[in-house]
């Protein structure tokens, strides 16, 4: 039998985590499920360790060095990540494992934003903060995925051990999607129910703090994973400034044969200068990022191979 690894960030969730770990229980009787505390102050471990999960610890605070932990960790051929504040209800779990265990995605997306998240969320500004993201990383990267910052995501062992983790917080989720969507991953998307958090369980999202730090992910990515756009972009506004100050400049040499503003002219040159040099670095950095491309498929297939081996040792 395939193993399945459920996986449940945590930081203070004692309200919620008893009936969340039961809840996959029943709709997963055969999978592991493993509770990571992340420095809670109010007996999370304790009650998740009564309930029957297997709890560690990750004292890095921040959901993204939980992942990363977990990810390196434990090995499984299906991987079910869901929050421990009982928001995902189980009743797409098994569906989403079956898409995985089955060879038919690489990452599978519970999809919140297609089904009850618009109603049931309560907090102010995550509606237009998801439909921000969403549409930024759908614009930059050509894409069409309707959730990008959903918790609930299942994944195969290839996609767990060959993503490399940067993130330390909420941004984790963004980062995967791109990831994703750049190394050409297969992708499933399954709309999901969502609840809100029941009374008594408090957010740890801040939502300007961190969806500051998603937007600058969104940017960092863009500039790694897009170098020839993201250089590009800015070489074309260096030269249109170059020629907003300096076409007046040479408009007025050719009608007086004198140049004026030198100033202006000289300024019009560095901007110029600029917008080759951006173009150049985006260039350059694209023939990298092409190479990279090429070298995480050979990795791929060294993971595939390495997973199967040990498989048949077991």
């Amino acid at each position: 039998m395939s193993k399945i690894a459920v996986l449940i960030p945590c930081y203070n969730e004692s309200v919620t985590i008893e009936k969340v770990i039961k809840d996959y229980k029943e709709a997963l009787p055969e999978a592991d499920i493993y509770v990571y505390d992340n420095n809670s102050t109010d007996h999370t471990d304790d009650i998740a360790r009564k309930a029957g999960a297997i709890v560690k610890y990750e004292y890095k605070q921040g959901k993204g060095n939980v992942i990363r932990s977990m990810f390196r960790d434990i090995d499984a051929d299906c991987y079910l990540m869901i929050d421990g504040d009982d928001t995902y209800p189980a009743d797409n779990a098994r569906e989403m494992c079956d898409y995985i265990l089955s060879g038919q995605a690489d990452m599978v997306i519970g999809d919140r934003l297609s089904s009850t998240y618009f109603t049931e969320n309560k907090r102010p500004f995550h509606n237009m903060g998801n439909k921000l993201v969403r549409g930024l990383i759908n614009l930059i990267f050509r894409a069409n995925v309707k959730d990008i910052m959903t918790g609930y995501r299942a994944f195969n062992y290839q996609f767990v051990k060959t993503f490399p983790v940067l993130s330390q917080g909420f941004e984790i989720e963004t980062e995967m999607t791109i990831h994703a969507l750049d190394k050409n991953f297969l992708l499933k998307e399954m709309p999901v129910l969502y609840q809100d958090r029941p009374e008594g369980s408090e957010s740890k999202l801040n939502t300007y703090s961190d969806g500051i730090k998603v937007l600058r992910t969104i940017a960092r990515l863009f500039k790694e994973y897009k170098p020839s756009i993201f250089f590009g972009l800015i070489s074309f506004v260096f030269f249109v400034l170059s020629l907003g100050f300096g076409i007046p400049v040479f408009a007025e040499y050719f009608k007086t044969g004198l140049v004026m503003r030198f100033p202006t002219l000289i300024f019009a040159g560095f901007l110029m200068i600029a917008a080759m040099l951006m173009l150049v670095c985006g260039m350059i950095l694209e023939v990298i990022v092409k190479k990279h491309r090429q070298l995480f498929e050979l990795v791929l297939i060294r993971t595939k191979r390495g997973k199967n081996d040990s498989s048949r040792e077991i």
